[in-house]
């Protein structure tokens, strides 16, 4: 009698964009460096058929719509840096964005892809690479023996656990039973009914004229001339990236045109074809700031941020002084008040990244030798019974001082009324002039202004009669770092009319712009907020995943210093901000609402009031210009509440020590290896869910994947590679006709 061989592993991905290309360069990698057949049967499912870029990246969207990623910090594949990858394509088969561009310009001419690390490629270019390189991956995957790739052009609606296997539900198609199924669903829309911010909105709209967007993508679907007319005017509720995509598409996409304008920067030249005015507003009534030419990309390794206060061992250290004991799941954690815990640190870090930024690396030294002592404090938790600004006060107090006293010794010299010190100082008055001048004025003029250093007189004549390209102040006290200056640029003094408003708005991003092209190692305040926000980033994750904060803190994180991160670390290109900045001028673009603004349905239209600036406007379209949060329970998508229904996955919530309200941030329960958890804390290790499902439980779990980076993405594919990689090849061994070698892995 015959026994039958077993079926081979069946690997269903549900969702056929970024994530699951760069699993299938994993996938590709493995199997080519397998010797022998596999029995492996790989079924990809992607709604749109789009397999490679998906629907968010698709490389049919408006060529208006920019990657907000420089061209230079985008990977497909693993590469030497990335911990634990196991075998690695030849190079020429995993390209970065930057390698597959110029290879494409060498192949087409077309300038869409003749691109420099530094620059901002448009979006469905980093689509069409996708494509490009998913197809590849697929063929390598195909040509191994025993290894069988399908493509399903299907939406997955349920999943049913079968015991044995699990049984994927799709739109149009027969039930496939599989054993491991990989959720790579990526952005998801939130159902307005079923959302309290949207559900007013979409209950006016439902009766009156006026008409509500829920969500702005795709941008082809829901802003074309048929859905915003050019005679009607549009409302967009959020001033961040989704907002400069709608405005780009009902500008631009629609035939106007960015010009260079006398003196600098662009103007706008209309088509006819935009909407009579697009108003934005938001709660800060700001857009998110222009992001720096980044001059880290020459040598990431040298110039990328790393923390001397704000470092995961300070936020074990404050755990372990500070922290409240609790049970989060089967985990025993001490939670934090970011607020009050880790918040001082970020205040301190920026202020030692600013002063260094400004005044040189011997100048750093000393201020982290004077901060010492009360950092030591901070950690020990000798602040806990503090307010939040009085314990920043307290961290920050050495460290300003001493930089009260370096401001003395430098502006006597720059204004020529004073020689320098005779005594020796703990740091270096000629370095730190030098790097004071070459960020106010360049390194040419700064060499040249430095050499006078000897005769203040000559020196403060020659530093008179020069402008600084990026209009900077001449004296070191007037570079003072502000941390409530860097989030709230506009005082309030400027909010008294919608004039005025507007005006102090376009000079804020006159400055703004001027400060992103110095770049993020020149210029201060970007060098502070790109150093600290984006380089720190997985310091802050380490605060917060696996409940690290307290519910409320953790609501507080999400809701007010999210907030913060985006506006001042993760904006869009200043090519984009400078168009933002030339519909503002031409009135195209209103922001007269100013901060805390507020909407609201009247008769037939939609209706906006700056209580501060005291702006009104009307408006017969409104646009949440806004990604959806991850929700399972609102997603109009059936599978998610499917599987909620079903019991196979369950939100997650951060339980606190029960002295307040648990909080859920919308994700799901799951373990350190993306894994579904029951209410007895054990995993489903069928269910594998990567990226925005993941949100809540861990922080920051989306973006594009980083070159030379062992970039977190790929870490987490990686996670769950590993015991995939085992089955399949346990299950290619069973396949096996008995007295065959077994091949090596």
């Amino acid at each position: 009698m015959t026994t039958a061989s077993p079926a081979p592993l069946r690997l269903a991905f549900v969702g056929g964009g970024p994530s699951c290309t760069y699993t299938m360069e994993r996938l590709a990698a493995m199997v080519s460096a397998h010797d022998g057949p596999l029995a492996l049967d790989i079924h990809v499912f992607d709604r749109t058929g789009r397999f490679g870029d998906g629907e968010v990246h698709s490389a049919e969207q408006p060529s208006v719509s920019f990657l907000n990623r420089i061209v230079g910090q985008v990977a497909f594949a693993a590469d030497e840096t990335v911990t634990g990858a196991g075998p690695l394509l030849a190079p020429a088969e995993r390209p970065t964005l930057l390698e597959w561009c110029r290879r494409k310009f060498e192949e087409t001419g077309d300038p869409a892809f003749d691109l420099a690390a530094e620059d901002w490629p448009k979006r469905y270019v980093h689509g069409l690479a996708l494509k490009d390189l998913f197809t590849r991956y697929r063929n390598m995957l195909e040509a191994h023996p025993g290894v069988t790739v399908h493509l399903r052009r299907a939406e997955v609606t349920d999943v049913v656990d079968e015991g044995t296997h699990l049984r994927l539900v799709s739109d149009g198609a027969e039930p496939l039973d599989v054993d491991h199924v990989l959720m790579v669903t990526g952005h998801s829309t939130n159902d307005p009914a079923r959302t309290p911010r949207q559900r007013p909105w979409q209950d006016f709209a439902e009766r009156s004229a006026a008409r509500f967007i829920p969500s702005a993508y795709p941008l082809e679907r829901h802003l074309s001339e048929d859905d915003v007319a050019p005679e009607e005017t549009v409302g967009c509720v959020g001033m961040g990236l989704t907002t400069f995509d709608v405005i780009l598409y009902l500008t631009e996409g629609r035939g106007g045109q960015f010009v260079p304008a006398d003196g600098g920067g662009l103007d706008y030249v209309p088509s006819g074809r935009e909407p009579r005015s697009i108003v934005c507003f938001s709660g800060s009534g700001l857009f998110t700031f222009a992001r720096p030419y980044n001059a880290k990309e020459v040598d990431l390794a040298t110039y990328e941020h790393r923390g001397r206060f704000l470092t995961e061992d300070a936020v074990d250290r404050l755990r372990k002084t500070v922290g409240v004991p609790v049970t989060v799941g089967t985990r025993e954690q001490r939670q934090l008040d970011f607020e009050r815990h880790v918040f001082p640190l970020v205040v301190l870090e920026m202020h030692h990244l600013y002063y260094k930024t400004l005044l040189g690396a011997d100048v750093a030294d000393e201020l982290a030798r004077v901060s010492e002592a009360a950092y030591a404090s901070f950690l020990d938790g000798e602040s806990a019974g503090l307010g939040t600004e009085e314990a920043t006060e307290i961290l920050v107090a050495p460290l300003r001082t001493a930089v009260t006293a370096m401001e003395t010794v430098l502006d006597g010299l720059l204004s020529g009324t004073a020689d320098a010190p005779a005594e020796d100082l703990p740091w270096s008055v000629t370095g730190a002039l030098y790097r004071f001048l070459t960020v106010v004025f360049g390194p040419e003029q700064a060499e040249r202004m430095t050499a006078l250093a000897a005769a203040p007189a000559e020196l403060a004549a020659a530093v008179a009669g020069e402008s600084s390209p990026w209009r900077h102040a001449k004296r070191v006290a007037d570079h003072r770092f502000s941390w409530h200056e860097s989030i709230r640029p506009i005082p309030a003094t400027e909010w008294t009319s919608p004039e005025a408003y507007r005006a102090a708005m376009v000079a804020f991003m006159e400055k703004d712009h001027l400060q992103a092209a110095q770049d993020n190692l020149t210029n201060p305040a970007k060098a502070a907020a790109d150093g600290v926000w984006r380089d720190l980033r997985p310091v802050l994750g380490h605060a917060v995943d696996f409940g690290g904060l307290t519910p409320s803190s953790h609501r507080a994180f999400l809701d007010v210093f999210m907030r913060h991160h985006n506006r001042l670390a993760n904006g869009a290109a200043l090519e984009v901000m400078e168009k933002m900045l030339a519909l503002i001028r031409c009135g195209l673009v209103d922001i007269d609402a100013g901060p805390d603004a507020r909407v609201r349905g009247e008769g037939d239209q939609w209706h906006v009031t700056g209580p501060h600036t005291g702006a009104e406007r009307s408006f017969d379209v409104l646009v949440e210009a806004k990604v959806h949060a991850f929700d399972p329970a609102a997603d109009t998508a059936p599978l998610y509440p499917n599987l909620l229904r079903r019991g196979l996955v369950r939100k997650w919530s951060n339980p606190g020590d029960g002295t307040e309200p648990p909080f859920e941030p919308g994700g799901l329960d799951l373990d350190a290896a993306f894994h579904p958890l029951a209410a007895d804390g054990t995993a489903d290790r069928r269910l594998t869910f990567l990226g925005p499902p993941s949100e809540g439980v861990m922080f920051f779990q989306l973006g594009a994947l980083r070159p030379q980076q062992d970039h977190h993405v790929m870490q987490d594919i990686l996670t769950w590679l590993a015991p995939f990689w085992e089955h399949v090849l346990e299950r290619s061994a069973a396949a096996r006709p008995a007295g065959t070698a077994a091949p090596s892995a």
